[in-house]
């Protein structure tokens, strides 16, 4: 009988995982990963681990699979928290949950997995893993879960070939609603219960008020800048190749404080990010105003008016060498290669029309449409139809 250990969390998904395992005649064990215990960061009373470590137990007992709580904070705080406020206080915006499952679950977990004996690691998430023999060779594949409203394989555009060998993804060919109904059904204490928004370690801690209290504030105004501003208007140069033209594209604009008039404060420009409309606190203007930019040495917030600001809008962006991840090894481009993939930069965004060109320091991924708020320190994930194939972070 084949052995899985089942990453509890407490919510509907990964307790619906558990049961159509053992539906399906595996030997399963239900762990709970204890992620975070600093109570200094903790901003609300509610112990959120807790109450989530009580229902899985609940859960497992239900479903008659032994059940133990594995604590990974030490592992969590040095590899994703300390990454963090150093990605935050460079100015870059970092995606925690992509890592979580990179280093974590995938990583730490499955090791403690592999030393209970088990042959596979089951997540809840909402993707599905497909598996083609290619030069001999079982090769696997991440592809998109059927709720195209749930979609998570981007959270998983980091794991390797290694790490799907051992991974189940039970619910990939479900919608959320069947999942509820499932567990209705099976009369799990998880079946109604909300899902979990927020960092997946930290559950009911906000991001901007987990931040204040780790990097300090320090005052700094808001510059608005025009939308007619004169770097978005000028002539693009003529280019000599490809390349040096998909450089230009992926530049960022920049500025100084007198490009733009300064219309309010801030507390701190690490805690902004790109695309971001609230926090900002400033009235009087006829659109909302956006974040395009931000200055961490400066110390200073760069708006733009309304969502259609010319200052939020890019279509090329370059990820560097040692950034860039394929699932698919065997798809890997060499400089001068290119390819057409749809691809995302955020989680739940519509994929979007895109060319990959490789270059000897890296790979720009040109988009056919302009996309809004391109973040460094994201993660762009690229796909062919349905398969995951690769990602990167954003320089």
């Amino acid at each position: 009988m084949k052995r899985v250990v089942v990453g509890l969390s407490g919510g509907v998904d990964s307790s619906v995982t558990a049961h159509l395992l053992k539906e399906q005649g595996f030997d399963v064990i239900g762990l709970f990963m204890k992620n975070w215990h600093d109570d200094s960061v903790t901003i609300s009373n509610e112990c959120p681990w807790l109450e989530d470590s009580n229902d899985a137990m609940i859960v497992a007992e239900k479903l008659g699979i032994p059940f133990q709580v594995v604590d990974l904070s030490n592992l969590y705080k040095e590899r994703i928290v300390d990454y963090m406020f150093d990605e935050y206080s460079k100015g870059r915006t970092p995606n925690p949950d992509v890592l979580c499952n990179r280093e974590i679950k995938f990583d730490a977990f499955m090791d403690i997995a592999l030393k209970l004996g088990a042959d596979y690691v089951a997540t809840g998430h909402y993707c599905r893993k497909g598996e083609e023999i290619i030069d001999g060779k079982p090769v696997y594949k991440l592809l998109a879960g059927k709720d195209n409203n749930k979609d998570q394989s981007y959270f998983l555009c980091q794991l390797s070939q290694e790490q799907l060998t051992k991974a189940l993804f039970p619910i990939g060919e479900l919608t959320k609603p069947e999942v509820r109904k499932i567990a209705k059904e099976a009369d799990l204490i998880t079946a109604e219960k909300k899902d979990s928004q927020g960092l997946c370690f930290i559950g009911k801690v906000r991001l901007p008020e987990f931040l204040q209290q780790k990097l300090q504030p320090k005052e700094g105004v808001i510059v608005t800048i025009p939308a007619d501003f004169e770097q978005y208007t000028k002539q693009a140069p003529s280019f000599e190749n490809k390349e040096e033209e998909l450089k230009y594209y992926a530049t960022k604009f920049t500025y100084n404080k007198e490009d733009g008039k300064v219309v309010g404060k801030h507390q701190g420009a690490h805690y902004f990010t790109k695309g971001q409309r609230k926090g900002l606190n400033v009235g009087g203007t006829k659109e909302g105003l956006y974040v395009i930019e931000t200055d961490v040495v400066e110390n200073v917030i760069y708006t733009g008016e309304g969502k259609n600001h010319p200052g939020l809008y890019r279509n090329v962006l370059f990820v560097s060498n040692k950034e860039i991840h394929w699932i698919r090894k065997d798809l890997t481009l060499k400089p001068g290669e290119n390819m057409q993939v749809a691809a995302r930069i955020r989680y739940r965004q519509p994929l979007e029309n895109a060319t990959l060109y490789k270059v000897e320091t890296g790979l720009y991924v040109a988009f056919e449409n302009q996309q809004s708020a391109i973040q460094e320190g994201q993660f762009v994930a690229w796909y062919k139809e349905d398969e995951l194939l690769g990602s990167g972070v954003i320089s």
